[in-house]
């Protein structure tokens, strides 16, 4: 009797296959299948590992971007695709290619160092090409994936008044995918992208800069009062999103953007930063 455990090893097996045959390692699989399935990356790394199959509408998704039959991709029926498709080891399927696939497969191996902008203009110009010469550019697809890193959304109410009581252990909600280039141009500034996190303030004593239940972004790498701003931190075991002032003799002033909310004196053996807020998610820098 076939066991389901050979039936998802047998299905990563001609998955990963497909995906070699359009250029992609073991590093880059995951987060391209998100991509073409549209889930997250914990869900797509499932399928790698066996855990689980997509269901008929991601599997077909999968197979249509890769170019597959979908009863290939589920059983392996019929002849193998994958091994025809091979990149630039097959002239002539490489003369069939469209000038757009042709810049498509260019941009992804060596199209790293373009902007956002400079990439989707090359492609528009191949796609014209192919479609009468108007140029149409969709300022809404996705960039170049390699560009794009997931921040995790973590269900951590942060209140911008009287406190919330911190979770021990906070789970995570969803993700967020962003550009940590585009991030640097907006002149949000961190060291390493695995640091931030989003959060969501709770309250309206910090108003008008953050109002109740904005997405926040914070670096969790910064636990100690790092200068004047903005942070996240417990005092007297609740958890704020309050600015900080440097008041010296280990005192720090807690400042809330709402006057009518007044400042408080709070000592600084008594706070424990969480984090330092980077980004309101209504692009008003902090």
């Amino acid at each position: 009797m076939v066991q389901i455990e050979d039936i998802r090893a047998a299905f990563v097996a001609r998955l990963k296959k497909a995906l070699s045959a359009h250029g992609i390692d073991q590093w880059g699989a995951g987060a391209r299948l998100a991509e073409i399935a549209k889930v997250t990356p914990k869900a797509s790394s499932k399928w790698l590992n066996g855990e689980s199959m997509p269901g008929p509408a991601k599997m077909q998704a999968i197979a249509n971007a890769l170019g597959v039959k979908i009863e290939w991709l589920q059983h392996g029926s019929g002849v193998d695709p994958a091994l025809t498709r091979i990149p630039d080891e097959d002239p002539a399927g490489a003369q069939a290619k469209s000038a757009a696939d042709i810049v498509r497969e260019m941009l992804t191996k060596q199209g790293k160092g373009l902007s956002e902008d400079a990439r989707r203009r090359l492609l528009a110009v191949a796609e014209a090409d192919e479609g009468g010469g108007t140029i149409e550019i969709d300022y809404y697809r996705p960039g170049v994936m390699g560009d794009e890193v997931w921040i995790a959304h973590y269900d951590v109410r942060a209140a911008m008044g009287g406190g919330q009581i911190p979770h021990d252990y906070p789970e995570m909600l969803q993700d967020v995918r962003v550009s940590p280039q585009h991030l640097r141009e907006m002149g949000v500034e961190f060291k390493e992208h695995f640091h931030l996190k989003m959060v969501t303030g709770w309250g309206q004593s910090m108003a008008p800069t953050i109002k109740h239940r904005d997405p926040l972004l914070v670096d969790i790498s910064i636990r100690e009062f790092a200068g004047d701003g903005i942070y996240m931190f417990s005092w007297e075991g609740h958890l704020y999103i309050k600015r900080l002032q440097w008041l010296g003799d280990e005192q720090i002033n807690m400042l809330s953007d709402n006057p009518r909310h007044p400042p408080q004196t709070i000592r600084a053996e008594d706070t424990y930063i969480q984090a330092r807020v980077l980004l309101v998610w209504n692009a008003n820098l902090v």
